[in-house]
């Protein structure tokens, strides 16, 4: 199946554009999201749609160092999860180790691997969104998020070696130097970052010993069972699709990159349906909708694809005991306390 990546890894993008005179929610249509998902940031979408966006994006501002300026804006606890337990390592070789092992619960396209030899220490960052795209952008966002890490591990004076990448040089390299240094460079075999193998037994600077038990707990959250890794990849996808109206079993395929059988095989083997899993993400979907009062049951039936609002009030009937103006009547009485 295509890897996912979390709409964190989106985060700041709407902010970034509009700073360069770009509308973003037309972008990000174009790519078949849901604008309103970018503040969802623990819900997944194929990863080559961040890879395309970011190109498109770049490409319509003029700005060729978009996925820098977008590392720019990131955070440390954009990994969401995985930061706190990252953090808590006692050093920068078990921070990145650690990184490495679980980035898949943040995006499942990035590959980051250790190398040691004579002294210097090697961060390579690979990408695989399981098929050819363009990831000039992607690239230098996922070396610039490594680099800012790095620094938050050893402290600001931390420089780098060497900061590679595969890909040629843009036009204009002075953010590009001011970010990473004076070592930067373009055209190389790999894209990642080159540093002392010293660094590596440094104490992580962000660490604090009294939190580590905690920070265990956070990482034995992160490794799902295979079988749920599979439902929620198809839910996650679900609801992407659900309100643009393209929630198939063929499109959700289409996006895992394999064929509708194996979709069906691979959920049964995990206990489920297609339309169990369906049903559901529209139940979580529905409860929100219908309690948030900001929708219409019109629209609500067309976000959810049923083919009529009646249709739409009959099955939530079916699910939830009474009709869905009954039901959000009895929500505000509750929030109410009566």
């Amino acid at each position: 199946m295509k890897p996912l990546a979390r709409y964190a890894s989106l985060y700041g993008y709407a902010d970034l554009t509009r700073s360069l005179g770009i509308d973003p929610i037309p972008l990000v249509r174009e790519m078949g999201l849901d604008p309103a998902s970018l503040n969802l940031q623990d819900r997944w979408l194929p990863a080559v749609t961040v890879a395309e966006l970011l190109e498109k994006t770049a490409a319509v501002s003029g700005c060729e160092d978009f996925g820098l300026r977008l590392a720019e804006l990131r955070r440390f606890s954009n990994l969401g999860p995985l930061s706190l337990a990252v953090r808590e390592e006692p050093d920068v070789r078990s921070a990145l180790q650690m990184l490495a092992r679980y980035q898949h619960a943040y995006n499942e396209a990035v590959w980051t691997r250790l190398f040691e030899t004579e002294g210097l220490a090697t961060l390579r960052v690979e990408l695989d969104f399981g098929e050819p795209v363009e990831a000039r952008q992607s690239s230098e966002l996922a070396v610039a998020v490594l680099h800012r890490l790095l620094r938050g591990f050893l402290g600001p004076q931390w420089k780098p070696v060497a900061v590679c990448f595969g890909h040629r040089p843009p036009e204009r390299t002075a953010r590009h130097r001011k970010f990473f240094g004076p070592t930067v460079r373009f055209d190389q075999e790999f894209s990642g970052i080159a540093f002392a193998a010293g660094d590596l037994d440094s104490m992580n600077k962000m660490s604090d010993p009294l939190l580590r038990p905690y920070a265990q707990q956070v990482l034995e959250s992160l490794e799902p069972a295979k079988d749920a890794i599979v439902v929620d990849r198809v839910r996650s996808l679900i609801e992407l699709l659900l309100p643009l109206g393209r929630c198939s079993v063929d499109q959700v395929a289409r996006s895992l990159g394999v064929d509708r059988r194996t979709v069906h095989r691979r959920l049964a083997e995990s206990g489920e349906t297609y339309s169990s899993v369906l049903n559901a993400a529209r139940v979580d979907l529905a409860e929100r909708m219908v309690g948030s009062g900001r929708y219409s049951m019109t629209e609500i039936a067309e976000l959810l694809s049923f083919s009529a609002p009646s249709n739409f009030s009959r099955w939530f009937r079916t699910q939830f005991g009474c009709s869905p103006r009954q039901w959000q009547q009895d929500e505000s009485r509750r929030l109410r306390g009566g």
